[in-house]
């Protein structure tokens, strides 16, 4: 039996009951150990909790784990750093150099959310004030340390850590922890199976506690072939004379878009039509694909030749002259549930139109225009005014990151033994319901789905 000093606690801080803002606290022997630290994202219930100080002091973390960089696993680092964090982030190289250009978007887009709600006086706090800036993410990129997959490495109070490939983006991982002979596996956001680009999620065949996320814990994706299913979108908006808005996630989905398109385009699929990247931090991560080959399937020479299928825009002026174009095109611009950047410009401009065609390509959580339109809203605000939504809106689901819940469960038949508790966590109330039964039926595992805040003793 342990003693009381070595019992650990599993608390999620974020991420419990809901899709966003993922942070799963382990604490034992007095020390603690943060797995993720994201951003809370979509409703506006949800965002307002990125301003509620967190339950302990971010000073008295010893250290932080990152499965990857997508900002509602990471994006909060650079405030937890601004509050006095100090000790290292642990995260593969990957992940570190994709992370560095989201948490420096993130506190530029802070910044500038603040100087125009001052500017425009509709700030509730006068003056308005960024959750973080562009330093305070600087000085976030500064604490990681780039851990290898595969291998053993130790943390700050005696814990054992060792990353795992989870596929669904670039530098992705599975983290499993084993602190006072208790090992405790955190699947992050597992990828697909067979994916045209990402690797598969790597098995794992041990745990004692595993912590999984549920994202599509209630769903099977579409079966069709991805690339086959976005040709006919823009063949046939083409064919009207219409442009296909694509609002992308800028880190893994544009890349994985940009793979599909240059198949079609070597196949003759859609003709002349030009493609546009018009997403500055797209581009970014776009360059680092070819820097990790090991993190992906695409041969060197299939990554280049893929990542030269679009037109790159960066400037804002450029952006403009894209959009006032009437030539049909393909347009990719973030952000990829079309929650803010320029794809709003774009939706502004192409959305009051039966021509064209908005294309999503993933989840889109509650409380984002992208769920809005997916679910056949007649109109979206953006920017202060209210934009008719006439132009065709399609989701193309087979080409999310994320595992769906046959895939879950096959990363997690890989574990030999049942584990003595399975946390559902990172997905809407139905789809973390929906997997538990699935896992029970399935595989006889105890589960729960965790309270956020409620400590649960391992």
């Amino acid at each position: 039996m342990k003693k009381d000093l070595d019992v650990i606690t599993l608390t999620s801080l974020g991420g419990a009951g809901t899709v966003t803002g993922s942070k799963h606290l382990l604490e034992a022997d007095g020390r603690r150990i943060l797995v993720d630290c994201g951003l809370f994202q979509g409703l506006k219930t949800l965002r307002e909790q990125n301003w509620t100080p967190l339950p302990i002091k971010p000073s008295s973390i010893d250290a932080v784990v990152l499965t990857h960089a997508h900002l509602d696993h990471s994006g909060y680092l650079p405030k937890l750093v601004k509050d006095g964090f100090k000790g290292p982030i642990f995260a593969s190289a990957a992940t570190r150099d994709v992370s560095e250009i989201i948490l420096r978007d993130s506190g530029h887009i802070q910044e500038k959310d603040a100087e125009d709600a001052n500017r425009h006086g509709y700030a509730k706090h006068k003056p308005a004030l960024p959750l973080y800036g562009v330093h305070d993410a600087e000085r976030a990129i500064e604490r990681f340390s780039s851990t290898p997959f595969h291998k053993a490495v130790r943390l700050p109070g005696g814990a054992s850590l060792t990353l795992r490939r989870a596929g669904h983006i670039l530098g992705a991982a599975t983290v499993e922890l084993t602190w006072n002979g208790t090992r405790i596996l955190f699947s992050g956001d597992l990828g697909r199976y067979g994916d045209a680009t990402m690797l598969d999620p790597e098995p794992v065949s041990e745990a004692d506690y595993v912590v999984v996320e549920s994202t599509y814990g209630d769903r099977r994706h579409d079966q069709q072939d991805p690339t086959a299913a976005l040709g006919e979108i823009i063949e046939r908006t083409t064919a009207r004379g219409g442009t296909v808005v694509i609002p992308t996630f800028a880190v893994g989905r544009a890349q994985s878009l940009l793979y599909h398109l240059w198949r079609l385009k070597a196949a003759g699929r859609i003709g002349l039509a030009p493609i546009y990247m018009d997403s500055p931090m797209a581009i970014s991560a776009t360059d680092l694909l070819c820097a990790h080959l090991e993190d992906h399937r695409m041969a060197a020479d299939v990554c280049d030749a893929a990542c030269a299928v679009a037109t790159y825009v960066r400037e804002v002026e450029a952006s403009k002259k894209v959009t006032a174009s009437p030539v049909p095109k393909v347009i990719l611009a973030a952000s990829g549930m079309a929650t803010g950047g320029r794809v709003l410009h774009h939706i502004k401009a192409f959305g009051p139109d039966r021509r064209n065609t908005i294309l999503f390509s993933g989840f889109q959580a509650a409380g984002t225009r992208g769920r809005s339109m997916v679910e056949g809203a007649a109109e979206v605000k953006i920017h202060g005014q209210w934009i008719p939504i006439r132009a065709e809106v399609a989701n193309l689901p087979m080409l999310s990151a994320h595992a769906d819940s046959e895939e879950i469960l096959r990363w997690l038949s890989g574990i030999k033994q049942p584990p003595k508790k399975t946390f559902i966590v990172h997905g809407e109330p139905h789809a973390s319901d929906a997997l538990r039964v699935r896992i029970q039926d399935r595989l006889g595992w105890d589960c729960v789905i965790p309270q956020m805040l409620v400590a649960y003793q391992l």
